[in-house]
């Protein structure tokens, strides 16, 4: 079994052929260096999320189990981090949850259509006439940043900061093994977006508006959902970070998967009716979240494995999305799969994305008017994309493409 180190440049190219072995020789398995359990398989992984009560989501988006004294000194000074969507389990979980499922429910969303279009052509009109460009800094990550901005009400210039800020935010989340000034870097970034979100939440409280961020505000004191400001400052910057990081990510990972399958990329050309299950496929061939963490409650028994009450699990929904006992030839990336939406990217459960039919809009929207405003889209000559380094998300940070220019 090989060392499982996802930190490691070789893994976070392709961390796929490690999943594989450890699929087939030790579906279950402890990682001393991360003292972590693993979970790789399809079935284990559903069991796992569909089983709140012993599988608990406290701590989900944390790879460890604490911050450093210096660290918490400084988040100190922002707005308290409460659990909320993500990490957090039920009740409470279901307090949050209810707040944000009718806003996000799939007919909300498809009502959304003109106005996301409407965002990705202006982005795309802003830099269609030079010929090439970095798709990620240009176009995946303003585009999610515009609709989830314009959902929330929050203006749209805010963005590139808000970005910034959640990416430390993300940043710290996955930072137990970065050196301390990286971490308080990070943190103070936290600070920063708490401290935006809580004037937000204030504004909209003393004056609502038509959008998301006012919806959720007023309705925070309805039965059963009765939310604080520090509540609210936690579920908003986890819905601005899933709203916006997630995306960019399933953008630049579909558009890197087609180019280097000119084939499926003419495919879609001339049969724009198949991007729906082209996003499908891309959410299983290269997940935006490789995995998230649970803690066990009680000894368990997973794939004949004993897992002590305590445990910290490391479920990789990655590893699932190419279980050959489900989806058969799982790395041959197949427009035509019959079951590419059972992939688990969005995991199950309870805490199934909640963004998720946005997700899917945003995905089929991004690339049908890529592919039909940058013909012969390529890579830049002698460049090549650049990944983000992150211990469980996976993206790109820089995608330098060219096209023709009529």
């Amino acid at each position: 079994m090989p060392k499982f180190d996802p930190t490691s440049p070789h893994q976070m190219e392709n961390p796929y052929p490690v999943y594989a072995t450890a699929r087939a020789e030790q579906p279950v398995f402890f990682s001393p260096e991360l003292q972590m359990w693993l979970v790789t398989r399809y079935e284990d992984i559903c069991t796992v999320v569909k089983d709140p009560a012993t599988f608990s989501s406290l701590g989900a988006a944390s790879v460890g189990s604490g911050f450093p004294p210096e660290v918490l000194a400084v988040l100190a000074e922002g707005v308290p981090i409460t659990p909320s969507l993500v990490d957090n389990d039920p009740p409470s979980h279901t307090r949050f949850r209810n707040l944000v499922n009718k806003a996000l429910a799939p007919r909300q969303v498809a009502a959304l259509e003109s106005r996301v279009r409407q965002a990705a052509q202006e982005l795309v009109e802003s830099f269609v006439r030079e010929g090439h460009a970095d798709l990620i800094t240009r176009f995946a990550t303003p585009f999610p940043g515009w609709v989830i901005a314009d959902i929330l009400g929050l203006p749209r210039e805010d963005m590139p900061e808000l970005k910034r800020l959640g990416d430390a935010m993300v940043g710290l989340l996955g930072s137990a093994h970065e050196p301390l000034e990286r971490q308080l870097e990070y943190a103070r970034g936290m600070v920063q977006l708490t401290k935006y979100l809580l004037a937000r939440v204030r504004e909209r409280a003393a004056e609502p508006r038509d959008d998301l961020l006012s919806l959720i505000v007023t309705g925070r004191n309805e039965r059963d959902s009765a939310l604080s400001d520090s509540e609210l400052v936690s579920m908003l910057s986890q819905l601005l970070n899933a709203g916006h990081e997630t995306t960019t990510n399933l953008i630049g990972n579909s558009l890197v998967l087609l180019l280097d399958r000119p084939e499926q990329l003419r495919a879609l050309r001339e049969d724009p009716g198949l991007i729906p299950q082209a996003v499908e496929e891309s959410l299983r061939m290269d997940a935006p979240v490789q995995g998230l963490f649970r803690t066990t409650t009680r000894e368990v028994e997973l794939s004949g494995v004993k897992l002590p009450a305590g445990a910290r699990l490391h479920v990789l929904y990655a590893s699932g999305n190419h279980d050959a006992s489900v989806f058969p030839h799982p790395e041959r990336f197949d427009l035509h799969r019959p079951n590419s939406d059972a992939h688990l990217a969005f995991s199950r459960g309870i805490h199934f994305c909640v963004g998720a039919p946005l997700a899917r809009q945003e995905g089929r929207i991004a690339l049908e008017v890529l592919l039909r405003r940058l013909p012969n889209l390529r890579y830049q000559d002698g460049l090549r994309p650049v990944r983000r380094p992150h211990f469980f998300v996976r993206g790109y940070e820089h995608l330098p493409l060219a096209w023709d220019v009529g």
